[in-house]
């Protein structure tokens, strides 16, 4: 090799390393990939936004949830905030959950997990990606509710914002860790069965009271209830007590302890 070959491969290098894209806009570029993908995905589409709206309608219009009016609240008031947590577990589990499965699967992560992205970028990546749907899904619930009366002060919506980034934590966590650990077919049916019984009884829509005694107690310390709690104190009480919040950042740290030691990336 010449004098001059080796000088302009030493200086081509730093201005290759110079011209690459640093980290934060290789997340920015993985979590809107990701974002578009669960948009643009049909069957995704339907958990992520038509039934959560069907669900909204639905208890809006019949007399499910008149028992648990507070004060002058409405029945859209009521069903609002469970349909916000119901959105977080649709794009955590059923947006990212199996999508991760199956990139797991077929070596996609770990071809990933071997670029400039990294692990932790690629994690970063999708957990911003559910923040962004979750946006699209708040504006969409919003723009279905206001029509049905729906009128939250600004106070309890600009306070539902971390509760809802603190939901989406824990769920996402959880999701990752079924997803990083179960073979792609069983964390779609897990995933699915999971989805289901807390949309049906696991405090989501519904408060816990409306269970058994002892089974309305165990179920009061599941992520999914303590989500329904804290927003519905949130858009109808104005305050949010510590106990939901405790139980919701108890399953956020634990559910990505987890992740992190037991998560197979091949």
């Amino acid at each position: 090799m010449s004098t001059s070959t080796h000088e302009s491969s030493v200086t081509a290098a730093p201005s290759s390393l110079a011209g690459a894209a640093s980290l934060p806009r290789r997340v920015l570029a993985q979590a809107r990939f990701e974002t578009m993908t669960m948009i643009r995905n049909g069957e995704q589409l339907l958990l992520l936004l038509i039934l959560p709206v069907m669900a909204l309608v639905a208890l809006t219009v019949t007399d499910l949830l008149d028992g648990y009016r507070v004060g002058d609240a409405s029945r859209v008031d009521v069903a609002v905030p469970g349909i916000l947590v119901l959105c977080v577990i649709s794009s955590a589990f059923s947006g990212q959950g199996i999508q991760t499965g199956f990139d797991r699967r077929y070596g996609v992560l770990r071809y990933l997990s071997t670029t400039p992205l990294g692990r932790a970028g690629l994690i970063a990546g999708k957990l911003l990606a559910i923040l962004a749907v979750l946006a699209v899904q708040y504006a969409v619930i919003a723009a279905v509710a206001v029509p049905l009366g729906w009128r939250p002060s600004w106070e309890a919506v600009l306070g539902s914002v971390p509760l809802l980034i603190l939901v989406a934590l824990a769920f996402t966590g959880l999701g990752m860790l079924i997803a990083g650990t179960l073979r792609a077919e069983a964390t779609l049916a897990v995933l699915n069965v999971v989805w289901v019984a807390l949309a049906a009884a696991g405090g989501v829509l519904f408060p816990v009271s409306v269970l058994p005694g002892w089974l309305s107690w165990l179920v009061a310390w599941l992520p999914s209830s303590a989500a329904g709690e804290a927003l519905r104190e949130c858009f109808l009480m104005g305050s949010v007590s510590p106990v939901p919040l405790l139980v919701l950042a108890a399953w956020a740290v634990l559910s990505w302890a987890a992740t992190v030691a037991w998560f197979k990336w091949v």
